[in-house]
């Protein structure tokens, strides 16, 4: 009996990764890093800025994510979001004018708690990526 499912990952430009042959996948959701495997419960989350591992018998992939919603049922998962990029093809401009531009919102006392929080997490992880 297989231990796959499927995976389809959509950004407003195109479909960026479509696989039917996932073991595991990590995704960072709001509530935490949540692992999700094959006849994983259904669920809806939202995701925060962070890495998405992809376990494939090709290998790992990793992603970078900065926002977005998941949802797996029926053993498909669907992840709908604005930003993502493979962390093979990253460019450490990108890294660091993103970086630049979150610690400068981040100086606006209007934020509040939320924003702040999600402005902190992706500073944290583009750093860890650089």
């Amino acid at each position: 009996m297989s231990e796959d499912f499927k995976v389809d990952i959509v950004n407003p430009d195109r479909s960026f990764f479509s696989n039917d042959k996932v073991k595991e996948i990590v995704v960072p959701a709001v509530e935490g890093d949540m692992g999700i495997l094959k006849d994983h419960i259904p669920i809806i989350s939202f995701l925060k800025p962070g890495i998405i591992f992809l376990s494939t018998n090709e290998g790992l992939q990793k992603f970078y994510v900065e926002d977005g919603i998941i949802e797996f049922r029926d053993n498909t998962l669907s992840i709908l979001t604005s930003t993502i990029m493979d962390l093979k093809n990253i460019d450490k401009s990108f890294i660091d004018n993103n970086i630049k531009d979150a610690e400068k919102q981040l100086e606006n006392s209007d934020l509040n708690d939320q924003a702040r929080f999600l402005m902190s997490q992706k500073i944290n992880v583009l750093r860890t990526i650089n």
